[in-house]
């Protein structure tokens, strides 16, 4: 059976994200570190939302691809620097989905509404863009927020979860109170919300 316009689509997105050099170890196995973060995405999109649309789907899936053709020291590291790093990283996320879609032969609303989700435009009032930013939360507190929190001060892990969890919507919150966090983890969380 002929694959999908959204089969073939994912199958892209992770054939490019498969060519990430920077490789991430779970349990013994390594992993191009961008692919095995985009599988993550859909894994909790699906979980979050059941009824995710193949729009929102793919946005999740293509979230960071192709993010290590674009280093963070080719921008001041300061906070602008990070801010300009971070706006250039979208827009390069946005385009290349973008080309894999009208390549598969999506047509140009489609493509237009999966670059304005991984864009994150009008976050509070689209829910699709606000789900996306749920689940980019949900990722980093359920697979990468015990490596980070062991590499910086308690204070910054307080501010960062601070942070995280103003850009959650009500239901983003719920779902990450019900992730099975380490007991550090979990009192780090507690003061960081209360």
């Amino acid at each position: 059976m002929k694959p999908t316009r959204f089969e073939t689509a994912i199958a892209l997105i992770d054939k490019k994200n498969a060519q990430d050099p920077n490789t991430y170890q779970v349990a013994g196995f390594e992993y191009p570190k961008e692919l095995l973060y985009s599988q993550r995405m859909t894994r909790k999109l699906l979980q979050f939302d059941a009824n995710a649309s193949k729009a929102l789907q793919i946005a999740a899936r293509a979230q960071h691809i192709c993010r290590w053709q674009i280093a963070r020291n080719q921008f001041p590291m300061d906070r602008v620097g990070y801010l300009k790093w971070r706006e250039t990283l979208k827009k390069m996320h946005a385009n290349t989905t973008a080309e894999i879609l009208q390549q598969v032969g999506f047509d140009d609303q489609f493509v237009d509404r999966v670059k304005k989700i991984i864009l994150k435009k009008l976050i509070k009032k689209n829910e699709e863009s606000q789900a996306l930013e749920d689940v980019i939360c949900l990722v980093f507190l359920d697979y990468y927020f015990d490596e980070f929190a062991a590499k910086h001060s308690d204070e910054k892990v307080i501010d960062i979860l601070q942070k995280t969890w103003v850009k959650m919507s009500e239901k983003g919150h719920k779902a990450a109170l019900k992730l099975p966090f380490s007991k550090s983890g979990l009192a780090l969380v507690k003061q960081a919300i209360s």
